[in-house]
């Protein structure tokens, strides 16, 4: 089945962390998996998971808790992708409770959610817990820095039935909490066999010429041209001020930071998934939880605070086998952090610029989505047949609850959403946007 799964998300082989942890989870009740960001744990826990379910079996099997939505929707997109033929459903604040309820009216075997809804609709008692055999933890000591231990604590006191317990995160410097009653966890540490991840990502390192960062920031963009990139900020207030900035210089981007409503992220992440938008200027809630293949650069305006902080948002490029580049933008008056690893190579700025190009593609999204029953076949079918677009026209395609966003030909969207929109989906009329 192993091998069913992998074909199915469109993966040759397992990494060694993978096959180490399924092997590991055959034997163990109790697990601890410790692996760098990008090193596919999501599919390592998952595939030590789908051998312990029951076929058939109603209620809930498992139990998988996130630090945050983004990541929560990241666990379910895999799982679900999969093709394992076990009801898969995420659960998480800004999704709609009522269609939250829907779903729980018949259980799924698992379920993804962050511990402040999963223990709300635990109180609410829309779930059964007595099912629940299965617990995992991801990230989980991010969730404790976020202040969720009492809700994770409050969760696993309504556990009394659970089997296996399973503990991820990206670094070493993790206590278990006394609450997850782990007698003698067997660790996998995998922290320190991804040096060659090091190797793949090149340290470089920009100095602004008269203490202007945002100067610095768009010639470096300007260079790095149509190449997905990264920019992390500390702060949102930030994050906002210098986007308009880059608007002001003609810069397509987005931002993305914790005030956004949930379905504004999901449409700012859906653009930079597909390529239609190719820079992305983020909180440290980028960090963790984002799987988007191919963003080559990570560029830290503002420096973080921590170590561990620079190495999640380092963590976002040269991911698995792929090659990456983080740059550090400072000041004349800042010196590069004590915990680099090695010495950033200085990059030369350019003194002619050409404003990076509109990306190849736009987005279009349609006002129906999974709970329309309408999946990505049913997109491309429609494009093909009423927009009259050819295959090569079309791009990457993400479905979610309430809606679905394409990537098509950016000279044809206009076009495209004119002829489509008010058509109809199974039965369902579908307004189309461009984005």
């Amino acid at each position: 089945m192993i091998d069913q799964y992998l074909s199915n998300l469109g993966i040759s082989k397992l990494n060694e962390m993978q096959e180490a942890t399924i092997k590991a989870a055959g034997k163990e009740k109790e697990l601890i998996l410790l692996s760098p960001t990008g090193s596919g744990k999501t599919l390592a826990f998952l595939l030590s998971l789908l051998p312990r379910l029951v076929k058939d079996q109603q209620g809930m099997q498992a139990l998988i808790i996130a630090p945050s939505r983004e990541l929560a929707i990241q666990i379910e997109q895999v799982a679900r992708g999969m093709g394992s033929g076990f009801r898969v459903n995420s659960f998480y604040g800004g999704h709609s409770l009522r269609t939250e309820l829907n779903n729980l009216s018949n259980p799924p075997a698992i379920a993804i959610g962050t511990p402040g809804r999963l223990l709300d609709l635990i109180t609410k008692e829309a779930f059964e817990t007595k099912s629940i055999k299965h617990l995992i933890l991801d990230e989980f000591d991010k969730s404790l820095e976020m202040g969720f231990g009492g809700e994770m604590s409050s969760i696993l006191e309504h556990l009394t039935n659970l089997r296996t317990r399973f503990l991820t995160s990206a670094t070493q410097a993790v206590k278990i909490p006394s609450f997850l009653k782990m007698a003698a966890p067997y660790t996998l540490d995998f922290t320190t066999r991804y040096e060659n991840k090091e190797s793949k990502l090149d340290q470089k390192m920009v100095v602004a010429e008269g203490n202007d960062k945002l100067d610095a920031l768009f010639k470096l963009l300007c260079l790095l041209g149509s190449k997905k990139s990264l920019i992390f900020c500390n702060h949102r207030e930030a994050v906002d001020r210098i986007g308009e900035l880059l608007s002001v210089k003609g810069v397509e981007h987005r931002t993305y930071h914790g005030k956004l409503e949930q379905d504004a992220r999901e449409k700012v992440l859906a653009q930079f998934r597909n390529g239609s938008v190719n820079v992305l200027l983020a909180t440290d809630l980028a960090a963790r939880g984002l799987d988007i293949a191919e963003i080559e650069n990570v560029i830290h305006y503002q420096l973080p605070q921590t170590q561990e902080a620079f190495i999640h948002r380092n963590g976002r490029t040269a991911r698995m086998n792929a090659s990456g580049s983080s740059y550090l933008l400072l000041l004349q008056s800042e010196k590069p952090p004590k915990y680099l690893v090695k010495k950033p190579q200085l990059v030369n700025l350019p003194e002619t610029l050409l404003t990076p190009p509109a990306p190849a593609w736009s987005t279009l999204e349609f006002s129906a989505g999974k709970k329309d029953k309408i999946n990505k076949v049913d997109i491309v079918g429609l494009l093909f047949k009423k927009g009259l677009l050819e295959k090569g026209d079309i791009g990457l395609i993400d479905v979610t609850d309430k809606a679905a966003y394409a990537a098509v030909n950016r000279e044809k969207a206009v076009k495209t959403a004119i002829k489509v929109s008010g058509e109809k989906i199974k039965k369902v009329k579908v307004r189309v946007t461009v984005l």
